[in-house]
């Protein structure tokens, strides 16, 4: 994992998971702004995922357990579309409280994610 490009990721999903545990403990339904923050928490996903493909191939491979890295990575990725889906089917505060919260684990799986590609030894 690239260092930079992780701390974008958990910066990211930190200020989309306040973002909605704000807004919807404010009262606020989902709206265009807190789906769309988890949108680009997905995209950012996503280009994890090409980044883990191409990473190993050009002489970075992860130190830690590669299956323990992939289960996180593919879990994080699909976080934030339950949290929009169940937002999208439930348009209720508490809906836009749950996207917060996928967003928030999300911070927590991808820093995991870097610590098991850099620190652990296999």
């Amino acid at each position: 994992m690239i260092l930079w490009f992780t701390l974008v990721q958990v910066g990211v999903a930190v200020a989309a998971g306040l973002l909605c545990v704000i807004a919807g403990l404010a009262g606020r339904r989902p709206s265009d702004l807190t789906v769309g923050s988890l949108a680009l928490l997905e995209l950012l996903l996503i280009v994890q995922i090409v980044v883990a493909i191409i990473a190993p191939f050009v002489g970075n491979p992860p130190t830690g357990s590669a299956l323990e890295f992939w289960v996180y990575l593919v879990s994080a990725a699909l976080l934030p579309i339950a949290g929009a889906a169940w937002a999208l089917l439930e348009r209720s505060r508490w809906s836009t409280v749950i996207m917060g919260i996928a967003a928030l684990a999300v911070a927590v799986m991808v820093w995991r994610m870097h610590v098991i590609w850099t620190v652990q030894i296999a």
